[in-house]
């Protein structure tokens, strides 16, 4: 069995990093997150560019106003779990085995993970360069982290947790390599630290060379965990979690959005969040799911579902532009979640006497200038609903393709045209059968009637229906034809249905 070898990843700051990830543009600006509920709130995360800007924790929110271009938010804990869950998700690319370190690292506005890389030489070569390719896979999620290596899984949340980069401690050397590093580090009771600050012990290095036996006697079995810890000797029983995956992305705003052009200012980062993460997978997006919460509670949602699943980050942005122009929100946005559905992007070959088709996106843009045009009620695909009424169909979203089994005949088939709308005509019956009809123009003389074919339906509700359908044979002098009429029973109205060719 390969010996045990934990990567731990760190990432500071973690509720500033969750703002900045979906707002790139402010990476160079003082940015501090607010906790709490007004007029409580206070400072309790921040970058370093409000750190120096004069930025403090536990600042309140009316001394950081004070500070000149220091842009605030308030803490969003839907948006760091969304993140958080993006963060694992990346690093389940380098190792199925992943267990969230979170809990037991200072300060608790950052946010770890460790990973069991045992074995994995041979797919990503030797840990120091794994911990290059994940840090640098982390950065284009959005994420800032420091990386740590070791064989003790302790040794590498806390070297990670002390540093700005990436290092790799080496097999028997976990104690010199966190010997400098603050007794403050370690998870300490109140009164423990105070016993170490009265003892003048300041460092893990001191810490660790403090006689076992003593330190036990004065201060009891907890003081041994802190001294075997400052060792890098501590062990730990792995306890991997098994992150789920969820192609979604949450974003709240400080003030509620009301103009279309800064809603798709966010939403365009966070379409290429997804399509990044679905192209890790070797995916593409399927369907778009957006769910906007307007103020008073309300909630606008819209699905997008492209013709062919696609990765086009600026053809799903233009299909978005569209469906917020069509369907508008009623009131200004305060959050906005993006939920993609995976799915796999086929390829279709084409026969050599097989007319070209339009491209998939052209065409669903196409489309939906279309309906925003005619009403979505008006353009797609035809498709029969499950009802006795004659004619009843709805318009179906238009899928590309052709329909599988549409095989070509030599036998001659008759097919009935429908006629949208019906022509009104009038009947003379004899023998309670139709005899002559007109219409506007034109009076025929029945041959023969066959019927009548009764129908009747939706009796519970205002659309129900009653009529007489009678096939006949007419002609106008030397004009044929074969028609289908139809009354109306509850009108008395007769109409010119179809027509038989």
């Amino acid at each position: 069995m390969s010996r045990a070898l934990y990567v731990c990843v760190y990432a500071a700051e973690f509720p500033v990093q969750t703002r900045l990830r979906l707002h790139p543009e402010l990476r160079s600006v003082p940015v501090a997150v607010l906790d709490g509920k007004a007029p409580q709130q206070f400072v309790f995360s921040m970058n370093r560019q409000a750190r120096l800007a004069g930025a403090e924790y536990g600042m309140t929110k009316l001394e950081a106003e004070a500070i000149p271009q220091l842009g605030l938010f308030q803490r969003s804990p839907e948006s760091e779990a969304a993140a958080h869950a993006v963060l694992l998700e990346c690093a389940a690319n380098f190792s199925p085995r992943i267990e969230d370190a979170s809990a037991g690292t200072l300060p608790e506005t950052a946010c770890a993970c460790a990973l069991d890389i045992a074995g994995t030489e041979r797919l990503f070569g030797p840990p120091e360069t794994l911990a290059h390719r994940l840090r640098e896979a982390l950065h284009a999620a959005g994420f800032r982290t420091s990386i740590a290596v070791s064989n003790n899984f302790h040794a590498a949340r806390l070297k990670a947790a002390s540093l700005n980069g990436i290092a790799a401690i080496p097999t028997g050397e976990e104690a010199s390599s966190l010997a400098k590093l603050p007794v403050g580090a370690l998870h300490l009771e109140e009164d423990d630290a105070e016993t170490f600050v009265i003892w003048g012990i300041r460092t893990l290095g001191e810490l660790a060379a403090l006689p076992e036996v003593d330190l036990v006697t004065r201060m009891g079995q907890r003081a041994l965990q802190y001294r075997t810890l400052a060792r890098g000797e501590l062990p730990h029983t792995f306890q991997p979690i098994e992150p789920k995956f969820a192609l979604e992305e949450f974003c709240d705003f400080e003030t509620p959005v009301d103009q279309a052009d800064s809603l798709l200012f966010v939403a365009a980062r966070m379409i290429d969040c997804l399509v990044t993460r679905a192209s890790g997978r070797a995916l593409s997006l399927a369907s778009l799911t957006v769910r906007m919460a307007l103020e008073g509670g309300r909630v606008h949602q819209r699905t997008i579902r492209p013709a062919l699943p696609t990765a086009d980050r600026k053809f799903l942005l233009k299909l978005l532009q569209l469906e917020i122009a069509a369907h508008p929100p009623s009131a200004a946005v305060v959050s906005l979640t993006l939920t993609a559905q995976a799915g796999q992007s086929g390829k279709v070959q084409l026969g050599l006497f097989v007319p070209p088709t339009p491209e998939p996106s052209r065409l669903d843009i196409t489309i939906a200038r279309l309906k925003a045009i005619a009403g979505e009620e008006r353009v797609g695909s035809p498709v029969l609903e499950d009802t006795h009424r004659p004619g009843a169909f709805r318009m179906g979203g238009f899928a590309s393709g052709v329909a599988a089994g549409a095989a070509e005949t030599s036998q001659p088939r008759m097919a009935l045209r429908r006629m949208r709308p019906p022509v009104p005509v009038r009947v003379m019956l004899r023998d309670e059968k139709p005899a002559t009809f007109r219409d506007r123009e034109t009076r025929f003389e029945i041959d023969a009637a066959y019927g009548p074919w009764r129908t009747s339906g939706c009796w519970w509700s205002e659309e129900n229906w009653e009529a007489e359908e009678w096939d006949v044979l007419a002609h106008a002098g030397s004009e044929a034809l074969a028609c289908l009429l139809v009354r109306d029973c509850k009108r008395d109205q007769w109409r010119l249905e179809a027509m038989y060719d």
